[in-house]
């Protein structure tokens, strides 16, 4: 299998994570090597994946993302709704542009989901447009790069603005070149799979995956080049928390201020889970649960605990109906318990690292949630493209929002390259 991941050659001795992390002393940033421990490729995967190397986003079409948003437009309200089309464009930087040409605020323009740059990607945007007064010039911008394009493919207008998060999944068309297939060790595999070709050993595996799932970790974007996400998290951990303002007696919100800091906060926590579930790739657990577990219902954000392990439970999660979870850390980590809980409280005990980014975390009462540790893939099918004596893999597959194509890319392919 994989190496383990260099987070876990840290050695410390048990403490809790607060205690690991007050004494400043003890925790040396120095002695931590922040690129290895976010190395993503170095993650377990259950199965050794059948291709040794590839190449990918070679082109911008090598990766093409399409946002699924099934919805009946209203057709009529203020805000205008854009199926575009992008290409060498983050997601931000386009609604900055939209809200250029459109003469109204940033925050009157919404989008679901962060697209990646380097791809070529659909995705819909929304404008609040007052009195339906559109811009005198069709959209068209002129400041932006030769590598850079803007299509608008379709335009309704609906009642609703578009928020954060409202997609159900996205479909991606991912394009594998010049693969090379793994060896195969004669003395750990079994005859039948020593015959089939490179080739049929990769279709097999992508049958398998279909059916399976592979493991839902976090992918390498989570934590910016060479994990300076995760250095910008340490630092800001070493700062005190910011206080909360005294609300007047004339406020009626109740809510607490969000943090500000949601990028560092999200890789902070994306390190801890992907450290769970990589133990649990280990032992074997991540897709058949542990007593104490919390479960996730597929497709839903609902969760349940269970002490044991039966029968029922067993049958639902070989068919996929439910997947055990880690926690995505923070305060009020209380819904896990037995074998399950003591897995997540001994890496947070065990790692400085680890213990550092989980008590900034409660430091700052960032609430804990939990994530499925089994990511399903929906419509899964694939082409073999032969060009020039190289072979080229192209994989057609959707994902639920908030996943990353990476992490199926990882369980085929020990090692990407652009």
């Amino acid at each position: 299998m994989t190496s383990p991941n260099a987070i876990t050659d840290i050695n410390a001795s048990p403490q809790s994570a607060l205690e690991s992390t007050q004494d400043n002393e003890q925790f040396d940033i120095a002695s931590i090597d922040i690129t290895a421990a976010t190395d993503t490729a170095q993650l377990p995967q259950p199965i050794e994946p059948p291709v040794q190397q590839a190449t990918y986003k070679a082109n911008a079409t090598d990766f093409i993302v399409n946002e699924l948003l099934p919805l009946e437009f209203t057709g009529e309200g203020e805000h205008l709704w854009l199926h575009i089309q992008k290409s060498g464009m983050n997601t931000a930087y386009l609604a900055k542009l939209l809200s250029e040409w459109a003469e109204i605020p940033l925050r009157d323009v919404g989008y679901s989901g962060l697209k990646d740059r380097h791809a070529l990607t659909t995705q819909w945007f929304s404008l609040r447009i007052p009195k339906k007064q559109l811009p005198a010039v069709e959209f068209a911008p002129i400041d932006i790069g030769e590598n850079e394009s803007v299509t608008i493919l379709d335009q309704q207008w609906h009642n609703k603005k578009l928020n954060r998060g409202t997609h159900r999944a996205n479909q991606f068309i991912i394009t594998l070149r010049d693969v090379e297939f793994a060896s195969i060790d004669n003395e750990n595999t079994e005859s039948s799979e020593q015959s089939l070709s490179a080739k049929q050993r990769v279709e097999q595996h992508l049958a398998n995956i279909g059916t399976t799932g592979v493991p839902n970790y976090f992918g390498p974007q989570r934590f910016g080049r060479n994990g300076n996400n995760i250095r910008e998290a340490l630092s800001l951990f070493a700062r005190p928390p910011q206080q909360s303002r005294p609300q007047s007696k004339k406020s009626k919100s109740k809510r607490v201020p969000r943090e500000q800091n949601s990028m560092e906060l999200s890789a902070a926590r994306s390190l801890i889970f992907n450290e769970i579930l990589a133990a649990r790739v280990r032992d074997g657990s991540w897709n058949t649960g542990l007593a104490g577990e919390v479960f996730n219902l597929d497709g839903s954000g609902s969760i349940f605990t269970s002490e044991e392990i039966d029968d029922t439970l067993r049958t639902r999660l070989e068919t996929g109906d439910i997947h055990p979870t880690a926690v995505l850390w923070g305060a009020g980590n209380d819904k896990v318990s037995g074998v399950a809980a003591d897995i997540e409280n001994d890496l947070i005990q065990q790692n400085p690292l680890l213990g550092r980014l989980a008590n900034g975390l409660e430091q700052r009462e960032v609430k804990a949630q939990r994530r499925a540790l089994r990511l399903p893939i929906e419509a899964l099918s694939w082409e073999w493209q032969d060009k020039d004596e190289t072979q080229i893999l192209v994989l057609n597959f959707t994902l639920t929002t908030g996943s990353f194509a990476t992490s199926v890319l990882a369980s085929i392919t020990k090692q990407l390259t652009h």
